[in-house]
């Protein structure tokens, strides 16, 4: 397992809620969320191998598994301390969260937003882990935020978006290629009917990467109590683009 860098946040006795951000993104994604939570809950954002602070495994090109991911982040959650859990996991948190809730034990309440059951496959993220390790960040990051964003706020918010923008191209490459390895083989579809806690779906209407359709096929699998909610305009970074309806979803749902 790797060491995983956690920040904590909000109230030490309060409810713990995760925030597992997206291939590409530090907990920073979660700037416009945490200040909406930390009143009423113990918020703690994990960043995936090679990204913000954390380490990179020291493991052959290819072999990383959304279990390793998801055992990484079991072992931070243990090392500060926390049992059980809200999981709020966006893109490739939002599978890390499907697999968590389905097979630790340990998360109360899901919020999957603007993801899916399977993310593309090795032809998809075979050729961005060979461009990461060979290009580096730098060469992808422009890509990312044109799928990450809608036309109408990437016009309307331009130093936002290059604030995420750099934030990827800031990214170790190989801790990228590794969450990239994992996901080549994720595909969890059969497994959700092992999710029981209550389930929240967000999509993003413009989203073109995850969209509506695909949290839907979650919503629909899921064996425990669920709702779904679609933000329109909204494209992929809904918690960046959209806070404020983002935050309206989470804190209702969180709260029930």
């Amino acid at each position: 397992m790797t060491t995983l860098a956690v920040n904590e946040y909000g109230t030490p006795q309060g409810e713990t809620v995760v925030l597992l951000s997206s291939i590409g993104t530090t907990h920073e994604a979660w700037s416009k969320v945490i200040p909406a939570l930390e009143h009423d809950y113990r918020v703690i954002t994990v960043d995936h191998r090679g990204h913000g602070a954390s380490e990179v495994a020291p493991i052959e090109p290819g072999s990383a598994t959304v279990k390793d991911l998801c055992d990484d982040i079991l072992q931070a959650l243990d090392g500060v301390g926390v049992d059980r859990f809200a999981v709020v996991g966006l893109s490739l948190g939002g599978a890390l969260a499907q697999y968590l809730a389905a097979t630790s034990g340990r998360v109360t309440k899901a919020v999957f937003a603007c993801t899916a059951t399977y993310l593309g496959g090795e032809e998809k993220w075979s050729e961005r882990t060979a461009t990461a390790r060979g290009k580096g960040m730098d060469a992808m990051a422009d890509g990312f935020v044109e799928n990450w964003f809608t036309e109408g706020y990437r016009e309307a918010q331009p130093e936002e978006v290059r604030r995420i923008r750099d934030m990827a191209a800031g990214v170790d490459a190989e801790g990228y290629a590794q969450c990239g390895d994992a996901l080549a083989k994720w595909d969890f579809a059969d497994q959700l009917d092992q999710i029981t806690c209550p389930v929240c779906t967000i999509a993003g209407a413009q989203d073109p990467g995850t969209p509506p359709e695909e949290l839907a096929k979650i919503a629909a699998g899921v064996a425990g109590p669920v709702e779904s909610h679609v933000i329109d305009p909204g494209s992929h970074q809904l918690a960046v683009e959209r806070p404020e309806e983002f935050i309206r979803v989470l804190t209702q749902f969180l709260g029930d």
